[in-house]
């Protein structure tokens, strides 16, 4: 009898696991995943490929990041060339399926919002540029609403046993986000029309689009 009972106990656990089983998630930068932990997916899930500190342009395609990579089911990035210098390779090195460019698992933030600073030509003697526009998209909290809806969905199509978790964390999370930017906007409402002297695209970006 004691034996019965442990072996439909740990069926049951097994069971209530694979219910509640995140999708293994590679977030590019920090941002996205804490975007995926507010979305329903299990923080113990999800692998940042870097921290607030670092330079997303600069980033190595370390072994580490390959291995998590590799066995990733969704991976977030900004999108619009910001990861350019390094995503590719790890990728590659991965051979991962699921997130290749092209594939289900493989989602770009910046695809969901209207991208500023799209340049008219592109030269070598302008530096840095992003082809395809400002990549820095987190700097408007507009954005963000609009990725998180986005992304509820991703989930949803690659995780639908949990589909009805997800919508249901979109729901309460886009009700505090339109909170905190009716917030955010108040307490900015004294400063809108000024000036505003920026030291980088990130800068005058935010500065428009508020």
């Amino acid at each position: 009898m004691r034996i019965h009972i442990i072996a439909v106990a740990t069926c049951l656990l097994f069971i209530q696991s694979a219910a509640h089983a995140a999708l293994k998630v590679f977030a590019c930068e920090p941002e996205w995943a804490a975007l995926a932990a507010a979305l329903g997916v299990d923080s113990a899930d999800i692998y940042s490929a870097t921290n607030a500190l670092q330079d997303p342009h600069q980033v190595q395609a370390r072994p580490s990041l390959i291995a998590q990579a590799r066995k990733a089911d969704l991976m977030i990035c900004s999108g619009a060339e910001l990861e350019i210098g390094w995503l590719p390779q790890v990728q590659r090195q991965a051979a991962n399926p699921k997130v290749q460019a092209s594939a289900p698992g493989f989602f770009e933030a910046a695809n969901f919002v209207s991208r500023l600073e799209i340049p008219t030509s592109i030269d070598r003697a302008q530096g840095d540029v992003h082809p395809g526009g400002n990549p820095h998209i987190q700097t408007d909290p507009n954005n963000i609403q609009r990725v998180a809806e986005a992304l509820s969905g991703k989930l949803a199509e690659l995780d639908p046993s949990n589909a009805a978790r997800y919508h249901s964390q979109w729901s309460e999370f886009d009700a505090r986000w339109r909170k905190a930017i009716a917030h955010w906007d108040d307490m900015l409402s004294p400063l809108r029309g000024k000036a505003a002297n920026g030291y980088s695209p990130s800068v005058i970006a935010l500065t428009r689009q508020t």
